[in-house]
């Protein structure tokens, strides 16, 4: 069969819907790109992505005794066994700006205002917040315009702008990693079905109302462009169009049972000790993300796992007590071995998100390989509310720009927002400073 060249933006398109599509061999602009690796690579978008966890980890079952590549991975990091190959532990990095620096108490606050802008957050509970512009937003303003979406905000909370939160410090501290302006959060999203409507609907409102009545499948409405497109691909792509409409059915399915059954509530608050489905939920956005990136609908995106200061009970893993208070350990064994089957839990979840990425074929790589993922929280030790030796992971290669399958330990307090600056490097994006940067982070390339 002859193949068809077929532009990289190309949408799939029916009542309210415009369904972005993965890379394919159709795409790209002639045959001899399957001749050379090194080409290929070139042309792949890079993704950059920030995962947010809260209230630290117990470091003792983060931290690996060894340094460099031939490391075992502690508790905490066991589930991330398949995928040890493909990331880094980064251990050494600080938010200095996220102590109290004179402000006194407010440490979850800071934590997450300071954890993507490297700056301190201004001690207010009113209107008048002030924290830095996030790296994300950084390389949103370059990227973005290459992309649907120029971010894409995520969040297993509903994100609050108002009210007091922490200490004297606004919530919007709290709920929010990612700053447009120093005076502008970016709010995440935390409904998966309205991220879902954002992927793929085709921005008309009233398109939308009006296929929402049908009550059918988004590809039902694109089924007759699929069928065109289907007919002028070659046979691996075929398949790789099937596969990922299947997905993208699958996961319309599952956000529609959660709505259905309850297992997401986002237009109520879920009371405390009463989580749901917290593990579907967290893997639905993770999904999401996937296929955000997987279509190059946006290259850039956060995702708050859960806000600091959080105190969410993980009864469904044998912990009934309160994050935030069991962070409080004072030293405790029974405590910090609760915190840390909490922080393993996150970690399965975050595994599921690297192991989908790496499954997706992307060139001659994956999709894994053209990512850089900054998986981390802006505390170490909780009881200490310390924000030093943080625990930090940055997964993929970066279109094979980054090293991986090692733990690197750098000098102790050195800023996390170099790692940013060098991430945005490898970006094409430049930035002579990032809040409290002092350089580029070393020894970070392959």
């Amino acid at each position: 069969m002859k193949m068809t060249h077929i532009p990289r933006r190309t949408f799939l398109r029916g009542l309210g819907t415009a369904l972005a599509l993965p890379a394919l061999e159709a795409m790209m602009p002639s045959s001899r790109v399957f001749a050379a690796a090194a080409a290929t690579a070139k042309k792949l978008p890079k993704r950059l992505a920030f995962v947010y966890v809260p209230n630290g980890a117990n470091m003792d079952d983060w931290t690996p005794s060894e340094v460099g590549s031939d490391f075992k991975l502690p508790y905490i990091l066991e589930p991330l066994k398949n995928v040890q190959g493909d990331l880094q532990i980064l251990s050494g990095l600080a938010h200095r700006k996220a102590a109290a620096n004179g402000d006194g108490a407010g440490d979850h606050a800071r934590a997450s205002a300071t954890f993507l802008t490297g700056a301190q957050a201004k001690k207010t509970a009113a209107v008048d917040i002030r924290a830095g512009v996030s790296v994300d937003q950084i390389a949103a303003t370059k990227v973005g315009a290459q992309t649907r979406l120029s971010s894409l905000e995520l969040s297993c909370d509903r994100s609050r702008l108002a009210g007091a939160c922490d200490s004297g410090y606004a919530c919007a501290y709290q709920f929010n990693i990612s700053w447009k302006s120093p005076t502008t959060p970016m709010p995440p999203e935390a409904d998966p079905k309205l991220v879902f409507q954002r992927l793929f609907g085709s921005g008309n409102r009233e398109e939308q109302i009006a296929r929402d009545r049908y009550s059918k499948s988004i590809l039902d409405f694109v089924l007759d462009d699929a069928k065109a497109l289907r007919g002028n691909l070659g046979r691996t792509d075929q398949s790789k169009l099937d596969e990922y409409l299947t997905s993208v059915r699958e996961l319309e399915e599952r956000i529609e049972r959660d709505v259905k059954f309850g297992g997401i509530k986002t237009d109520m608050k879920t009371p405390e000790g009463v989580p749901g489905d917290f593990t579907e939920h967290q893997r639905l956005m993770y999904d999401l993300l996937v296929l955000a990136f997987q279509t190059d609908a946006t290259r850039v995106s956060s995702f708050i796992v859960a806000h600091d200061g959080s105190n969410r009970p993980y009864p469904f893993i044998g912990v009934s007590d309160g994050h935030h208070d069991l962070s409080h350990h004072g030293n405790k064994q029974e405590k910090k071995q609760a915190i840390a089957k909490i922080n393993r839990y996150h970690m399965e979840n975050f595994a599921y998100f690297l192991n989908k990425l790496k499954g997706i074929k992307e060139g001659d790589g994956t999709l894994l390989d053209n990512c850089s993922i900054v998986y981390g929280s802006g505390i170490s030790d909780g009881n200490r509310h310390n924000h030093n030796e943080l625990p930090v992971i940055l997964a993929g290669k970066g279109g094979a720009n980054l090293g991986v399958g090692r733990h690197m330990r750098y000098e102790r307090d050195t800023p996390m927002t170099n790692l940013y600056l060098s991430l945005l490097d490898n970006m094409g994006v430049h930035a002579e400073r990032i809040g409290d940067s002092t350089g580029r982070l070393g020894k970070l390339t392959s």
